[in-house]
């Protein structure tokens, strides 16, 4: 799935048209960009939670010539899944789902 379809399902499940539906994903986007560029949690409930972590110095190998490469510490995002998502992923139905299917998700 790619922005455009977030879009598309966005104007699709709202009626709103697509121009709206597309600034309303770029500001969820760019506030969930900034939050984490500050190192704050992002929490949405029933879907998951994005975390900054820091990331250790090591070495890595080129795969063509196998030389050895520096990678240097830094940050990453972390992505947990929560209960309700996890529960969807084991194919399992939740209380919440109401009959619905996959691909409502």
């Amino acid at each position: 799935m790619i922005k455009l379809d977030i879009i598309n399902r966005v104007a699709e499940k709202t009626g709103v048209p697509k121009m709206k539906a597309e600034q309303a994903v770029d500001a969820l986007f760019h506030s969930m960009k900034e939050a984490l560029t500050r190192g704050e949690r992002i929490e949405l409930r029933g879907f998951g939670v994005f975390v900054v972590k820091p990331r250790k110095r090591g070495v890595g190998r080129n795969p063509r010539t196998g030389e050895e490469v520096a990678i240097p510490s830094g940050k990453t995002i972390r992505f947990k899944p929560g209960k309700e998502l996890q529960a969807h992923e084991d194919g399992e139905m939740t209380d919440d789902d109401s009959g619905q299917s996959d691909s409502d998700f």
